[in-house]
């Protein structure tokens, strides 16, 4: 074997299917990015119209799907056995105080980032493992670590999220199948709208990773990349931080330092 031409091609996907639940933001970038290394793409979202225009982008295929309703995901998976790579990116948040939550918006939350995440590894899940071969990617937050007032529910959903990688690479990794989830760090995207539209709050974040900046979801392509090719070939139930080193630093305060 050439080894040459192996590493080469290590992150090549060619001939490999792979579908994007949440096509808007990060999962739109994902999409092009599994496209460029010859992956043939097929978009999911709530909203058909998000699902149709990243389709287009890459010449790809879309479905409406909304990941509440667990049939809809059975389905979905039934119709679609023959993905080599699931990437889920949907997620939402409300973010409230503990005190101030309404069991509705509990409930909201909980549906979507954690019932519907395990409603994605259970049935995608199971046709990959019926094919002995696969790689799940599950999107998490940094919120799955570390936590602020406001964040209970979506950090506990993202908390759990990780939990059900770990259990689903245990239990799948005897055929093959691959999971593993990407921990972001602070994405401009449109569920942080809130942050950004309060300048002091967007540039306390800004400062709080080692970086001293805000990520785009292009930046979170590369683990999508990665994770979905042979050069991940051996990581399974795993947490990759693309964080900027938010989750390794101590606070916000810079303390002085003796020479």
């Amino acid at each position: 074997m050439d080894e040459t031409n192996t590493y080469k091609d290590l992150f090549r996907l060619d001939g490999r299917r792979a579908l994007i639940i949440g096509a808007g933001g990060i999962g739109s970038e994902a999409a092009l990015a599994l496209a460029a290394h010859g992956a043939q793409i097929t978009c999911a979202d709530r909203d058909p119209s998000v699902a149709e225009s990243t389709a287009a982008a890459v010449n790809g295929e879309s479905l409406a799907l909304d990941i509440t309703n667990p049939e809809a995901v059975r389905q979905a998976a039934e119709d679609l056995p023959d993905m080599d790579v699931v990437v889920l990116t949907a997620a939402m948040n409300v973010r409230k105080r503990i005190l101030d939550y309404s069991p509705e918006e509990f409930d909201r939350v909980v549906n979507l980032n954690l019932k519907g995440t395990f409603a994605v590894i259970k049935y995608f899940g199971e046709q990959m493992v019926n094919r002995e071969k696969g790689s799940v990617i599950v999107f998490s937050s940094i919120r799955d670590q570390v936590v602020e007032p406001g964040q209970s529910v979506y950090a506990a959903t993202k908390a759990g999220a990780v939990q059900l990688v770990k259990t689903a690479a245990v239990e799948f990794g005897e055929v093959g199948v691959r999971v593993n989830a990407i921990s972001p760090g602070i994405v401009e995207t449109a569920l942080t709208d809130q942050i950004k539209s309060d300048p002091e709050w967007y540039r306390a974040y800004a400062t709080k990773n080692a970086l001293g900046r805000w990520s785009v979801p292009s930046e979170l392509a590369g683990a999508v990349v990665y994770l979905a090719s042979d050069a991940a070939s051996y990581v399974t139930g795993t947490t990759l931080r693309v964080d900027g080193g938010w989750t390794s630093v101590d606070g916000r305060f810079t303390p002085p330092t003796e020479s």
